[in-house]
């Protein structure tokens, strides 16, 4: 008679071929009429005993399959029962934990919130995680897989031999979790997936794994989870000021693996980083670098935004550890730092997350609302409230573990916008027939007021190319709960002015004043983003036309224009020292330029625009509200000349900006002012500091009681050619004239 205790044949067989459904259901320590049945899968083991921790006698297992599979009867034992297994081949002998014998590590709490997704500390459950449980040191996993049915953990420390380490499947939620003794930091992991159909998936690396190896390795690596000693307290607490409407955000945009490199040609490091960007930015004057995505990602040609590894620093610029020392810093020199993030899409990478299970789990099912041709991508499938728990916990992650004071979301009109991008047979309506991707919109108001909630302080900035409305108005008032918006409109409308020469300028007067139809109707902020300088358009330097002195007093003159309008400022890397050559991620910027005194007026140019956006609140406090700006003349095409007054909306005195676009020095130009009395030229973009050619008003202009403009007064300037000059009230030169804010003209 065959004891009641021993393991069925089927269930040998199943396992063996590593397609048994539930393999904590037979293997591992289990009750049995009198004592415990223990049953162990070891490969390569010609006999196998188990040591009972409390000191007891070695019990052999008995072999009941060749692959490596044993069981036996423990009399008087129960559970809970720790012990270790003693192996035997001819080899020698060896010792291992058993990863059956531990209990779960989730709990229902999880399932309940995974399935709803609301669960604001995924990324602290899931994923591989170093811990002690019950007694032991090693590494517990736990992964989102509901249509397969059978996941393992494999890697070199199991010959990637998925039977195993087989997970536990909580059905429930379909969570997968399993805790694997003896594994620490540094072990490259994947996981192997037999799909709903019984089809063997490539394996996949870990969608909430911390670490990833270097491409062109792509599986997941365990990390350190060290408590990191931030000491930035002071600066978090501030941050909310320091990212407000009304504060200077002057930003730098950074691809941190070409920004320097070291003479070989490797990447800086976060700590070199450390040492040469911020540093450098900080003395540069902006507020805030921008860091192009940090998640791993396969391609270095993507640049960050085809990421595969959601919660992995990319491992081209060392761990994450370096990345929290980097923010540190930041935070020390007074930086906030804002990340790309990209929830709008993934590839298709077969160890990413497509089709992940089997089926689809991540993208939407519906291929026309799941795929994107133009970019070759998939799309995630907003609706699906554990995606949507996945996006919003990972959101938290970047802003909490490590620290950053912001997330710049990437694609936001296609999330939004059904056709956005795609073919007219590319996409499907929505319910009502329209364009509107109503779970991206649900999704995105989820993300922001969770971020609102959870890491006070923090910005979320959207890359949103349309005319959609109220990006940065709250959710509870039907916006999507953004603090700031990207002007693309701007950026497209005054790089085409720039680019055209000075002579058809007069006809295209409108691309500069157009913009301030719309400009307070969001929290915008001007980029002059990494996009603008690739894919042949060429360097903001090298579109331009004219001669070589032309094309640098353009630069500067369209510098000053944009600091001087409203709207926070973003300028990409390579952009302050006036590169010639289109970026490209394959090489570092072209530093050497800086002997050149062209681009070292350039260089200090946007440094001193840094430092009077910051110091003067007529620059920034009013940024988004039209009572901080007013047109002087927007009506001069003819000379292809702008003014206009900036204003704090306090008592500050205001600042007159004033730009000529075209290489012909306006000796003897009036423009309305609102006091009379002395003006101060705070910046000419064409002083020989900057590399211009010192044309200029000697650092002064009086304004006198002659109105013009819908002003009380107006003053003679010389507007050197190509330039913009900024004058600011001398308060200290004036006569009491009482409220200087004219009529609109």
């Amino acid at each position: 008679m065959v004891e009641s205790w021993r393991i069925p044949q089927a269930d040998i067989e199943a396992l063996r071929a590593a397609r048994h459904g539930d393999p904590f259901a037979w293997l591992g320590p289990h009750p049995a009429p009198g004592g415990l049945a223990v049953r162990a899968f070891v490969p390569h083991a010609v006999r196998l005993s188990v040591l009972p921790a409390d000191g007891g006698g070695a019990v052999a297992l008995e072999r009941r399959d060749e692959a490596g599979i044993f069981e036996g009867f423990l009399p008087g034992r129960a559970l809970p029962f720790a012990y270790r297994l003693r192996a035997e081949n001819e080899g020698g002998l060896w010792e291992v934990e058993d990863p059956f014998r531990f209990g779960p590590t989730l709990g229902p709490l999880d399932d309940h919130l995974m399935v709803e997704g609301t669960h604001r500390r995924l990324h602290e459950r899931l994923g591989a995680h170093v811990v002690r449980h019950e007694g032991a040191s090693g590494t517990r996993f736990a992964v989102w897989a509901p249509n397969a049915q059978r996941v393992s953990v494999v890697g070199d420390f199991n010959e990637w031999d998925g039977r195993r380490h087989p997970m536990r499947k909580r059905v429930d939620s379909g969570l997968w979790e399993v805790f694997i003794p003896g594994l620490g930091a540094g072990t490259a992991y994947k996981y192997e997936i037999l799909g709903i159909d019984g089809t063997l998936q490539p394996l996949k690396s870990d969608p909430f794994g911390r670490g990833a190896q270097l491409r062109p390795g792509t599986a997941s690596v365990i990390v350190d989870e060290p408590v990191f000693p931030w000491e930035d307290a002071a600066f978090l607490a501030q941050r909310a000021a320091r990212q407000s409407p009304r504060a200077p955000i002057s930003v730098y945009e950074v691809h941190a693996p070409s920004w320097r490199r070291h003479p070989d040609g490797r990447f800086y490091s976060w700590d070199d980083l450390v040492v040469a960007l911020v540093p450098y930015v900080a003395w540069m004057g902006f507020t805030h670098i921008e860091l192009m995505p940090v998640m791993e990602h396969p391609l270095d040609e993507s640049w960050g935004y085809q990421p595969i590894g959601l919660h992995a620093p990319t491992a081209r610029l060392g761990d994450a550890e370096g990345l929290k020392r980097f923010i540190l810093a930041c935070h020390q020199h007074d930086l906030g730092v804002i990340l790309d993030w990209v929830p709008a899409h993934f590839p298709q990478d077969r160890h990413g997350l497509i089709r992940f299970d089997g089926a689809t789990l991540y993208e939407h099912p519906d291929p026309k609302r799941g795929f994107h041709k133009g970019w070759g991508t998939a799309t995630f499938d907003f609706g699906r409230r554990e995606v949507a728990g996945f996006l919003a916990s990972n959101a938290l992650y970047w802003l909490q573990e490590f620290h950053a004071d912001g997330l710049r979301v990437d694609a936001v009109s296609t999330m939004v916008h059904l056709d956005h991008g795609r073919a007219p047979d590319d996409w499907t309506p929505n319910e009502e027939g329209g364009t509107e991707n109503h779970e991206a919109v649900a999704f995105l108001r989820q993300v922001n007021a969770l971020v609102a909630e959870e890491a006070p302080g923090a910005a979320m900035f959207a890359e949103e190319a349309t005319s959609w409305p109220g990006v940065t108005r709250a959710a509870v008032e039907g916006g999507l709960g953004f603090q700031f918006k990207w002007n693309m409109g701007w950026m497209n409308d005054t790089l085409r002015y720039v680019a055209m020469d000075p002579l058809h300028r007069r006809w295209h007067h409108n691309l500069i004043t157009f913009g301030m139809m719309y400009a307070f109707s969001e929290n915008f902020v001007l980029p002059l983003s990494h996009d603008e300088v690739v894919h042949g358009k060429g360097s903001l330097l090298g579109r331009l036309p004219g001669d070589d002195w032309q094309r640098f007093a353009t630069l500067r003159a369209y510098f000053g224009m944009m600091w001087g309008h409203p709207g926070k400022k973003l300028l990409f890397m390579g952009g302050e020292i006036g590169q010639w050559r289109e970026w490209s991620e394959a090489r570092e910027l072209d530093w050497w330029l800086l002997q050149f005194p062209p681009h070292q007026g350039v260089h200090g140019l946007v440094r001193e625009l840094n430092k009077l956006f910051r110091t003067l609140p007529a620059l920034h406090a009013r940024d988004a509200e039209q009572e901080g700006f007013q047109w002087i003349d927007a009506d001069d095409a003819e000379n292809s000349v702008f003014s206009w007054l900036r204003r704090d909306g306090a008592a500050g005195p205001p600042v007159a900006v004033l730009c000529n676009l075209t290489p012909v020095p306006r000796l003897h130009h009036r423009f309305g002012l609102p006091r009379a009395g002395v003006w101060r030229e705070v910046l000419n973009t064409d002083a020989t500091a900057f590399g211009g050619s010192g044309m200029g008003n000697m650092g002064r202009v009086v304004a006198e009681k002659l109105p013009l403009h819908g002003q009380k007064a107006s003053a003679q300037v010389v507007l050197p050619p190509l330039a913009t000059i900024y004058l600011m009230l001398d308060e200290n030169d004036q006569e009491d004239e009482g409220d200087d804010h004219a009529e609109q003209p």
